[in-house]
């Protein structure tokens, strides 16, 4: 059943994402910037965690969940670092997803061998 529910709820972000762009006129790029405010802010608010907890991989693997690690990584780092802790909390709590996907992306390259379009 936990595969149904990450299943459903991932599927419906998704899906509110893609009538979001294909409903208004944000830029996609700004469309990716708000999914992520709007996890940091759920997150702060404490609402992302008991979602997360309920849907699973459903409500951590969009960029919502990226929002919320970049909001944990932050309040974890404040709580030990201070001020400083504001800078460097969110970069540490998402390096390993962060270097993974620039890791894949790279190899991706290498062994398709993308061609520049004109």
């Amino acid at each position: 059943m936990d595969y149904v529910i990450a299943f459903a709820v991932g599927g419906a972000i998704c899906a509110l994402t893609q009538i979001l762009m294909e409903k208004t006129k944000l830029l996609p790029g700004r469309i990716m910037v708000l999914l992520v405010c709007s996890g940091c802010v759920l997150g702060a608010i404490g609402l992302y965690e008991p979602f997360v907890e309920w849907a699973g991989a459903g409500a951590s693997v969009p960029l919502l969940g990226f929002g919320n690690v970049l909001w944990k990584g932050m309040k974890e780092a404040i709580g030990e670092d201070g001020f400083l802790g504001l800078f460097t909390g969110g970069f540490t709590a998402c390096a390993v997803g962060v270097s993974a996907a620039l890791i894949f992306a790279y190899l991706a390259a290498w062994i398709f061998k993308p061609k520049m379009r004109k």
